[in-house]
């Protein structure tokens, strides 16, 4: 016997009138545009001022010289924007679904505590000292927790609480294994703190490189998820009367979160905010609807991290802000708000 769903959520699951469909098309066209335009501005606008013929200079006839050399360094520095913003946008996106949490975040299952203590490992114990060396333990750590989240989650009969709550115990004992090791090992502490609070100033080729496969397979595993994610975010009973494989959605989205997440922390460090506050407002103008979430939260993400980067260089002229100093430092307040809100408890 078929189990009929309330009205809001056959309205929810029913095709979007002809109309909508193209004002949100229209409107990922726009967010395109946006992101565009703020990429170019992290290319153009920096701590050390450059003119736009330095810039056009830098970007088409490369001579070698003082200003070509920095426009280098922010074509790299941009680039990982892109891709860690599109990462942590979507792991956020599809975290939100999987716990049913409007404001869960990739922090909310210990995947940037995974990756933190991982590294600040490889550092004390394994003398790695270059970004390239211990870009790998941070997404093994991002992935190790992920598993043990699954695991304690309850595995094949993992529920959003109780992966959030493995996930929140798991992180608070990380942490605190990450400060009692940099309180003991001054070393660690003064390779650390610039990594610690998220920044993309370390930007360069090799590292866009390594961490570009990760990527992109968690955002295509993130975008064919969309679907049965729809379905499960309406909770078990409604998506298991429309078919929805649970066990099978979950673990995918564990996975892609985890490889999204790792991959964007292992390059930047642990960046918060990024990953709860684009799929939060993205849904109040496109929906639950994860189809149109998921690419306008890949979009809309770099948009947040290339402004707040260029803003950190602006505002600290001669020096810069890290990235995650800024990102904090607006999320707070929103977070606030979000929470205020009536219905933050409702996707």
């Amino acid at each position: 016997m078929l189990v009929d769903s309330p009205p809001e959520q056959r309205a929810e699951t029913a095709p979007a009138p002809p109309t909508r469909r193209a004002i949100r098309a229209f409107g990922l066209l726009l967010a395109l545009a946006v992101l565009v335009l703020v990429a170019l501005a992290s290319i153009a606008i920096g701590a050390k001022e450059l003119s736009l013929e330095q810039v056009w200079h830098g970007l088409f006839q490369d001579t070698g010289s003082y200003g070509d050399v920095v426009v280098d360094e922010r074509l790299s520095r941009t680039a990982l924007g892109l891709l860690a913003g599109a990462a942590l946008g979507l792991a956020g996106a599809v975290l939100q679904a999987l716990t049913r949490n409007p404001l869960a975040d990739p922090g909310l299952l210990g995947l940037n505590a995974g990756a933190s203590a991982a590294v600040v490992t490889a550092i004390t114990y394994f003398g790695v000292t270059s970004l390239s060396g211990y870009v790998w333990f941070a997404f093994a750590g991002a992935a190790a927790v992920g598993a043990l989240v699954w695991f304690l989650g309850g595995s094949r009969s993992a529920t959003p609480v109780r992966l959030a709550l493995a996930g929140t115990a798991i992180s608070a004992a990380l942490y605190g294994y990450l400060q009692a090791v940099m309180i003991t090992d001054e070393a660690a502490l003064n390779k650390m703190r610039f990594w610690t609070v998220g920044s993309l100033a370390s930007a360069t080729g090799s590292t866009i490189l390594q961490v570009l496969p990760f990527i992109a397979v968690g955002s295509v595993l993130s975008l064919v998820l969309a679907r049965p994610l729809n379905a499960v975010a309406m909770g078990d009973d409604t998506a298991k009367a429309l078919g929805a494989d649970l066990n099978r959605t979950r673990a995918l989205s564990m996975l892609a979160a985890t490889v999204l997440c790792g991959a964007a922390t292992a390059a930047c460090g642990p960046i918060a905010f990024v990953g709860l506050m684009v799929p939060h407002v993205v849904r109040s103008f496109t929906g639950p609807d994860l189809r149109w979430i998921l690419p306008y939260a890949a979009i809309l993400s770099p948009v947040l991290l290339l402004g707040a980067d260029v803003l950190g260089r602006v505002v600290a002229r001669p020096s810069e802000l890290q990235v995650g100093i800024v990102t904090a430092i607006i999320g707070g307040p929103v977070f606030i708000f979000l929470v205020r809100r009536r219905r933050t408890a409702q996707l």
